[in-house]
């Protein structure tokens, strides 16, 4: 249970993070390097696919003399929590350790793993596998003092020896070190020796290699003993060309002589300079595609490469299924045509691969945001890793193509929706993730077990071969992409403040009639139905505006208040009847909980052409009296391009898309209907189809409305949309000066933007095991949900 436990408290932790309850300043816990350091934490132990069954503490000696450990003590605090490091288990330390000496603390364990080496010191700290903060502290008392939301005051700080904050930590040195994952550590670098107070150019990530004092001593100015684990790099530096690894390769030189080397035929540009021309080029297999299912072929890449970072030393063999006998890790030589197609440089057709030995290639560490102008031509079909954190932020084909996009600094929001987003950047840190397969809509869809991957997941060490095709670059993974789940589902929205409770759904079509918008037949439409239900039972709001509900008078919206109330109690909800809802096939509507609130008068609207999707306007008050408030249920023009959208409703390259004018008009005539009518305390709400910035909210903003998810949101969670591998508000709550003040909450429900839509009630393609009758996935909009407190007594 402990990883389930451990996603959660990420997220606890992200929310706190946003709302500023735990954002103060870290500070350092040296002012100059420590004699005894951390080497090494690993919190992954005992996990699902963990490698060791225990999380430990490495200790390290890098002073050149003896220090004496007794009455010290190793101390663990939660990235961003409030509990502090003497609330956890304290770990008291005894013995002298020599120069170059390491010590291991095991902690706590699970049931998946291998044993840690013997351990010098044991303790039951449960460290998080993602982000924490670990003290090496001069004291066997527990620290009453966790560095953020509990400053540690300089006689606190003066007892830490070290410290590492990694993750999302909000204490460290300098700055934080990289996350680490199940089957990550955090390693110190230079064998434990490098200790310049900043976590973060200090440690890295790599594979989890516990030492102890049986291990040789390795004073600081020795050689290394192993490897340098990976290191991960800093996020916040942009990245700089890598020179090629020279791999160490095994086994006996072809003996065919080659006419090129792969960069030659590579190049140092986009187009080879040998296209056209047959070569015979030598090189390690580093992955195997040649099933027609797949990309019918093979990368390799060349063991002896050259030392211009600009070209390449890996290349596509498209073999078509010829060469079976092919595999990774045969050092072959490959004789074929050199052509670009379509933009990749590949050889085709193979007419000859002989094998002729083993060999290896160590992937090329890769990190986002690529440098300005920078693109993956000099490694494209190069093995690479990136060790770095990636978040998912697009997997709209995921179940067509098993394609799933990752992106470095989390999130990636519409340009649009708020300010400081860079277009250009959000290109630069995002990478694509394909499946090596060419089959559409296979039966399994890659990242679905043990759960369907979601927007917000993350993941670590991403390795394969950069491939290109359809206009992008594209890695084929390798090997199996772990993914986190770091934005787990909340299986109901955060509670919102307030007597009264309004909500606003776009349904995604909810039709009665079969095969127009919505489901295609009765299954669809009961699946359909299900998750409808199940979302607005688990809103249980007083009063919802829906959009895209089918335009057929009452039938539509009556059988979906019919089936709700089937679950929730008979009469719960009620439906109030659109008096001019239009000609489009969809209609705006609302229903409401009579037994809570009661309308104020007849429902109103508006005969202005301007509204394709006229408006619903209905006053409520709660039924025990009082202050009243008015619902405008709107559904802007969308963002669709036709050959209507023509002078101010064309594209007008500002990234507003099509139909920008019609909406800003819309919102001209909102604000119009509530001078005009002189509407009590108005509460605009629905899907409005303008980003956060644009003209349409801005015209509604700057006559005096105010958006509630702006002031209650925080910005990290204010989202509703996908499109295009960007999400943003379209879903909106806006309220004019006097219902602000009795406006106490407001949230955003993520149960659609984040889900993939596999997962929907369609049935052509979805595999039927995905299917669950819940509401995640009811529709492509998250729902707005907000709190209002209302007063006064019986009327």
């Amino acid at each position: 249970m402990r990883a389930s436990t451990r996603a959660f408290a990420a997220l606890v932790a992200a929310c706190l993070a946003t709302t500023g309850v735990a954002a103060l300043a870290s500070s350092p816990a040296l002012a100059e390097p420590g004699t005894v350091v951390i080497s090494q934490v690993y919190g992954g132990g005992g996990n699902a696919g963990a490698p060791l069954a225990n999380d430990y503490v490495e200790l390290f000696n890098r002073s050149a003399a003896p220090v004496a450990l007794d009455g010290w003590s190793v101390q663990y605090a939660s990235a961003t929590g409030t509990g502090n490091f003497g609330a956890n288990p304290v770990v008291p330390l005894a013995g002298t350790l020599a120069p170059g000496q390491y010590h291991l603390v095991q902690l706590a364990g699970g049931a998946n793993g291998s044993p840690l080496p013997a351990a010098d010191t044991t303790g039951t700290i449960n460290l998080s596998g993602t982000a924490g903060k670990v003290a090496l502290v001069r004291s066997a008392t527990g620290l009453a003092c966790n560095g953020g939301s509990a400053p540690c005051a300089p006689e606190q700080t003066a007892l830490i020896a070290d410290l590492i904050g990694y993750g999302g930590a909000n204490y460290f040195e300098g700055t934080a070190a990289p996350a680490l994952a199940v089957a990550l550590a955090g390693l110190r670098k230079d064998h434990g020796c490098a200790d310049t107070d900043v976590n973060g150019d200090d440690v890295e990530t790599g594979d989890p290699a516990p030492r102890n004092r049986a291990t040789t001593p390795v004073p600081c100015g020795d050689v290394e003993p192993t490897p340098t684990p990976t290191p991960t790099p800093t996020p916040t530096v942009e990245p700089t060309p890598t020179p090629t690894p020279t791999p160490t390769p095994t086994g006996e030189p072809c003996e065919i002589p080659v006419t090129h080397q792969i960069a030659q035929v590579q190049g140092s540009g986009d187009v080879s300079p040998l296209a056209g021309q047959t070569v015979r080029v030598e090189g390690v297999v580093t992955a195997d595609l040649q099933k027609s299912t797949q990309l019918s072929g093979f990368f390799l890449q060349d063991p002896t490469p050259d030392s211009d970072p600009a070209t390449s030393e890996g290349l596509f063999a498209f073999a078509r299924d010829t060469f079976k006998d092919v595999k990774v890790g045969d050092r072959v030589l490959v004789t074929g045509r050199v052509i670009e197609f379509n933009g990749w440089t590949e050889l085709s057709p193979v007419t000859a691969v002989d094998v002729c030995g083993k060999g290896t290639i160590t992937p090329l560490k890769q990190k986002l945001p690529l440098a300005e102008g920078a693109t993956f031509e000099p490694v494209e079909s190069m093995l690479v890793t990136f060790p770095e954190l990636l978040t998912v932020n697009d997997h709209y084909n995921l179940g067509r193509y098993g394609e799933v996009t990752v992106a470095s600094g989390g999130r990636v929001f519409q340009p649009t929706d708020r300010a400081g987003v860079d277009a250009a950047k959000n290109a630069r840190r995002t990478l694509l993730l394909d499946d090596g397969s060419t089959v559409e809509n296979p039966a399994t869809i890659p990242y679905t077990d043990p759960r369907t991957v979601r927007l917000g997941d993350t993941a670590l060490g991403v390795t394969g071969v950069m491939g290109y095709g359809f206009g992008k670059y594209r890695l084929q993974p390798t090997k199996q992409v772990n993914f986190l789940r770091t934005n787990p589902r909340l299986p109901a929205p955060f509670p919102v403040i307030g007597n009264v409770k309004v909500a606003s759904l776009n349904t995604l079509n909810w039709f009665t009639t079969l095969g127009s918008r919505g489901a295609s037949n009765a299954p669809e439409q009961q699946r359909q139905l299900a998750k409808l239900v199940a979302a607005l039972k688990g809103m249980n709001a007083d009063v919802v505006g829906l959009m895209e509900v089918q335009n057929n008078g009452q039938t539509a919206v009556q059988a979906l208040v019919d089936a709700l109330n089937a679950e929730v109690g008979a009469g719960t909800y009620a439906a109030i009847t659109h008096p001019y809802p239009g000609t489009d096939l969809i209609h705006v509507t609302a229903i409401y909980k009579p037994g809570r609130v009661e309308p104020v008068g007849a429902a109103r609207s508006s005969t202005d052409p301007v509204f394709r999707r006229p408006p619903l306007i209905q006053t409520f008050r709660r039924v025990q009296g009082g202050q009243s408030f008015t619902v405008l249920v709107n559904h802007f023009k969308s963002k669709g391009c036709d050959a209507q959208a023509v002078g101010p409703d064309a594209d007008q390259g500002d990234g507003q898309s099509c139909y920008n004018g019609e909406r800003v008009r819309q919102a001209q005539a909102t604000l119009g209907l509530i001078d005009s009518l002189k509407l009590t305390n108005p509460l605009v709400l629905g899907d409005l189809n303008a980003y956060g910035e644009e003209d349409p909210i801005d015209t509604l903003e700057a006559a005096g409305l105010t958006s509630v998810t702006k002031r209650f949101v925080p910005a990290p969670l204010r989202y509703s949309y996908l499109f295009d591998g960007l999400v943003g508000e379209l879903d909106h709550a806006l309220v004019g000066k006097d219902l602000l003040k009795r406006v106490t909450s407001a949230t955003i429900w993520h149960i659609n933007a984040d889900e993939s839509r596999i997962l929907d009630y369609n049935t052509e393609f979805n595999p039927p095991s995905l299917y669950q009758p819940d509401a995640f996935r009811s529709s492509d909009h998250d729902p707005v949900i907000i709190g209002l407190t209302l007063t006064g007594g019986k009327h």
